[in-house]
Order: C-alpha cells, then structure tokens, then sequence
C-alpha cells in the first residue's frame, strides 16, 4: 500500500527527471537512416539495432536526474511545450531519486519505435513494465508526447483537464 500512496510523487518525480534530461546539449543522436547496401537484412538489422541503442540511452538519460533541464527538454516529442512542466518538476525531491529502465525496443517504423520501461526510485522499481513510445524527431529519438502525458495523467490521479493542451492533442 505504501508504494501505491508513493505512485503520484513518483511520477512527478519522473516527469521532473524528464524535464531535466531533454534539455542538455550532449545527447546521444542517432544518425539518419542510412542506404543500405550488401546484405539488406543484416543492413536493417544493423539500423535497427543502432537505433535502440539510441532510444534507450536518450530514454534513460529522459528520466536522469542529474540530465540538465535542456537536454531533457531537447529528448521529449515537443519538447518546448512542456518546458515549463519540466523545470518545475526538477525541484522535486524525488526526482533526484527516479531513473528510468528501458527493457526492450521494438521498431514500429523508421521514426517509431515500442519501448517497454520501468521507472525506479532509488533503485527500486515503482512502476514496472511500462509501455510508451519513441519517435524520431529532428534526426534524435525522443521520449514520444503520449508516453509523457500518459506519465502526467497517472500523476493527476488519472485526471486530465489539467494536462497542458498538448497532451490533450496528443490522445
């Protein structure tokens, strides 16, 4: 019951890391999607591969305290609209304490993939095996709106009319 009472300041508390990580400069990017040439499935799966390479390390530095405000800014889907959230939630206390780990990448498309994540608070799982999305934005993979408004709305106790509008457009 106690981790269950502890879920909203967690997901602050990751919303907040989020905020921090996607507003740095030194993200990890991922390159262009390449031509390929040789083999054109070992090609792919080499593409593939880099890319969920990217999305993880962009997804965990997302959720990094210790990831400036910017960069995290810079690793979410639209980042600048959610700039304000971001910065706010970067003076909670538990988010120098959320981190977040990603488990598996599943390509959807060349600019989306499936991430399954756990969010962990002191290194303890909270919230595990959660489901969100990646998207290719600018040529980086980002933490996509849905999964960070998905994040928002667990916060609001499952509300939503006070979720910034992008989030109510990202549905």
């Amino acid at each position: 019951m106690r981790a269950l009472r502890k879920v909203p300041e967690i997901l602050v508390a990751c919303a907040l890391a989020a905020g921090m990580a996607a507003c740095g400069s030194s993200s990890p990017k991922a390159s262009p999607p390449a031509t390929p040439s040789g083999n054109a499935s070992s090609s792919a799966a080499g593409l593939a591969g880099g890319a969920s390479k990217a999305i993880a390390a962009n997804w965990t530095a997302f959720f990094d305290a210790k990831t400036p405000v910017p960069q995290r800014v810079d690793l979410l889907q639209d980042g600048s609209q959610f700039a304000s959230i971001i910065r706010s939630q970067a003076g909670s206390g538990l988010a120098a304490e959320a981190s977040a780990k990603v488990t598996k990448v599943a390509m959807v498309s060349a600019t989306q993939a499936n991430v399954t994540y756990s969010i962990l608070v002191a290194g303890q799982s909270m919230l595990p095996n959660q489901a969100g999305v990646a998207v290719l934005q600018d040529g980086t993979w980002k933490v996509g709106v849905t999964s960070f408004c998905n994040l928002l709305t667990l916060e609001n106790a499952g509300k939503t009319s006070s979720l910034p509008a992008a989030c109510k457009s990202a549905g």
